[in-house]
């Protein structure tokens, strides 16, 4: 199913992201994740590249799996990163053969150490050249693309982030889906400048539950995402109670979530982290 098929209007399209693990014991866990998630039926299952397309290979291999095993749609992400032109339309020929027909188009984060994005010889510089080449050589395909609520950390301003958005949709992006944040004023505040922009494709939110306070912090770190002060209040006063952690970072992405969808949002995308328990008790509770 294409992703614009998905997100007609009066649906919600539920999605869950995962990677491909690095060892066979994650592999058996992963797939023990999807067992107990695809009873919930995501309108589709999104697989990570990798840094640097580390993973590449890996995730249309899981993309196939997950189509297969679990019978849901996949979505591959792609990446500009490490490869040539060529390189790119032959991994896309490849995903396409194997079934996947949704992609998710991002530039990809430079090497460990390198500050600044610089493409190979003969390669692609920007998420919206990328959007273009699947157009280009796979018109069908449904093309996902990412947004930042709260502004790409490399972005001089979140106008010229928005601007280079809007490069993306004019490529031919059928979806935007958000990176995690935990304020919904900043998603709707990104959502009502999309829409002055005339940018008018879905916008997806992507929610990633807290389960532990030291990981989710590391991880706004890097990609700029604020944690409301009541909300770090109450996991600092449980930075030695993992279970409770855990329970308040459920709690809040339930009424999260429930917030989201009572402004008409046109899904969920939930980054997961290759574990289930808190999507499924968020799955539960909204249902």
């Amino acid at each position: 199913m294409s992703l614009r098929e998905i997100y007609k209007p009066g649906q919600m399209g539920l999605s869950i992201e995962i990677f491909p693990p690095k060892t066979p014991e994650g592999d058996d866990g992963l797939r023990q994740t999807l067992r107990e998630l695809a009873p919930y039926q995501p309108a589709f299952i999104s697989c990570t590249y990798g840094a640097g397309g580390s993973t590449s290979k890996r995730t249309i291999d899981w993309c196939r799996e997950i189509q297969e095993q679990y019978q849901r749609p996949a979505t591959a992400h792609f990446t500009c990163v490490g490869s040539t032109r060529e390189e790119l339309v032959e991994w896309l020929t490849t995903a396409h053969r194997v079934g996947v027909r949704n992609i998710m188009a991002l530039r990809g984060d430079p090497p460990a150490g390198v500050t600044d994005f610089q493409p190979v010889a003969g390669g692609l510089r920007y998420a919206n050249d990328l959007v273009a080449l699947i157009r280009e050589h796979f018109p069908e395909m449904g093309i996902g693309v990412g947004g930042y609520p709260e502004k790409h950390p490399e972005a001089p301003s979140l106008e010229i982030d928005l601007k280079n958005l809007q490069r993306k949709v004019a490529a031919g992006a059928d979806a935007i889906f958000t990176q995690l944040f935990y304020d919904n004023a900043r998603f709707y505040q990104f959502r009502d400048a999309c829409q002055a922009l005339g940018i008018t494709i879905p916008i997806v939110p992507g929610v990633m539950p807290i389960t532990e306070f030291a990981r989710i912090k590391r991880i706004t770190a890097l990609c700029g995402a604020a944690i409301p002060t009541a909300l770090a209040t109450r996991l600092e006063a449980a930075q030695d109670d993992k279970q409770a952690q855990f329970e308040i970072g459920v709690d809040f992405a339930i009424q999260q979530c429930r917030d989201l969808l009572a402004q008409g949002v046109p899904g969920l995308h939930f980054y997961v982290l290759n574990k289930s328990q808190a999507c499924r008790k968020i799955l539960s509770a909204l249902s």
